[in-house]
């Protein structure tokens, strides 16, 4: 692949994808935070809403959604979405409903008397939710969402078939360019797989500071099984090394 290919095609393709996976990203967990905190609200009615976005957009494929909001939505409302914010808002509105599913879940989880020590305070709705289920409900969250941000990232390759010129659109311009498909897919796959290594580590380190916020620790890495005796300590058992066992 020449110097010229990789500069013009290869560089600006990374770019987008970039661009198309924060903005999703974006839009995704402002929908996911919403969409989730209705499904746990008081009113059925408003719980039924959420549920009903969260079912619709979650068996609706992204790649149709995408395609009806660039070529059936501008005749019904007037006006034209480029083909950038198409991508952005259906894969904003899909993997948002996913999301909500997670938030729901973690706000959930968070133990009832945590409510109630928010409603013995006089704490507002906002408050309680502000101040006691969402320090608590979001260093669980992060994991899972870590896994719904790599699986956007990786569905960014749909806008290619808009014609966005992100990484998977610049590797199909190239292998017509070279008759070369071998080395510009293995590229395309290391792309990908270091910008999902970045976006793991981040998540990772706002995993740990978010529990550092509540007086979590992070789970550190298993040296040893631990064994409890019934009324007696714990003993952790050291692992076996070769020629030798344990005594």
């Amino acid at each position: 692949m020449t110097t010229g290919l990789w500069e013009n095609w290869v560089l600006p393709g990374i770019w987008i994808t970039i661009q198309l996976t924060v903005y999703s990203a974006a839009l995704a967990a402002v929908v996911a935070f919403a969409v989730g905190a209705a499904r746990t609200h008081r009113s059925k009615a408003v719980r039924f809403l959420a549920g009903f976005y969260t079912e619709v957009f979650r068996g609706t494929s992204a790649l149709v959604l995408m395609f009806w909001m660039f070529f059936v939505l501008p005749p019904l409302a007037g006006w034209q979405l480029v083909p950038m914010w198409a991508a952005v808002l259906a894969l904003g509105l899909s993997y948002g409903a996913y999301g909500a599913e997670i938030v729901r879940g973690a706000l959930n989880a968070v133990s009832p008397a945590q409510r109630e020590a928010g409603v013995a305070l006089s704490f507002t709705p906002w408050q309680r939710m502000r101040l006691i289920l969402l320090p608590q409900a979001v260093p669980e969250m992060i994991p899972p969402f870590s896994n719904l941000l790599i699986e956007l990232l990786k569905g960014t390759a749909l806008v290619s078939l808009l014609g966005i010129g992100d990484v998977s659109f610049a590797a199909y311009l190239v292998r017509l360019a070279t008759q070369d498909s071998a080395q510009i897919y293995t590229v395309s796959l290391v792309i990908y797989f270091v910008l999902a290594f970045l976006l793991t580590r981040g998540m990772r380190a706002l995993e740990r500071k978010a529990k550092a916020g509540i007086g979590q620790k992070s789970e550190p890495a298993l040296k040893g099984l631990s064994l409890r005796r019934p009324g007696g300590p714990a003993r952790e058992l050291e692992p076996i090394t070769r020629g030798g066992g344990a005594s």
